[in-house]
């Protein structure tokens, strides 16, 4: 072989690590961005804005997602968590591995029907849960073991200080002062 040879070998070599390369990049860019947008197809209120009303009301707007929820990003205790709102649920309910990220004491455990049957949930009170700028303190919880999500089901201990409004796919929360 002659040095020729070992330079177009080399060439080839390098080309096809090259294109291996730009295919990685390529590839690894058409996740990210499909990742994001079916992250803002489950969640479209990523980033909230709140309004203050005339009255001084403070107004946070909803969309409603592709699957016909009102998931929004927000916080319990200052720590960003995920929220599916839920009129049907009595209470706050965190799933428990969510609960031991943010911290959260469990208390006496009492009985919850749910929609796979009765199962033990463990009291907590959350010192703050905010929505937007809408915060409400000392809210009822259930610590739920038996929730298999990232997501806490915001209900009615929390639902009930604030009003709320449905028209179309929009969601508008109202908090007076």
């Amino acid at each position: 072989m002659n040095r020729q040879d070992d330079s177009v070998r080399e060439q080839k070599r390098m080309g096809v690590t090259m294109l291996v390369l730009a295919w990685v990049v390529f590839l690894g860019l058409g996740l990210f961005f499909f990742t994001d947008l079916l992250d803002k197809q489950h969640n479209p209120n990523q980033s909230l804005e709140t309004r203050y009303s005339d009255e001084g009301a403070r107004e946070v707007v909803l969309q409603r997602n592709k699957f016909g929820h009102y998931v929004t990003s927000g916080q319990i205790n200052g720590q960003a968590v995920t929220f599916i709102l839920d009129t049907g649920a009595t209470g706050v309910a965190v799933p428990a591995a969510v609960a031991d990220r943010l911290g959260l004491k469990r208390g006496r455990g009492f009985p919850t029907q749910t929609a796979n049957g009765i199962t033990t949930s463990y009291a907590a009170v959350l010192d703050r849960v905010s929505v937007g700028e809408i915060l409400l303190e000392n809210v009822r919880a259930g610590i739920t073991p038996g929730l298999r999500t990232d997501e806490i089901l915001l209900g009615m201990s929390f639902l009930k200080h604030i009003e709320f409004s449905q028209r179309g796919d929009t969601l508008i929360l109202r908090q007076y002062p």
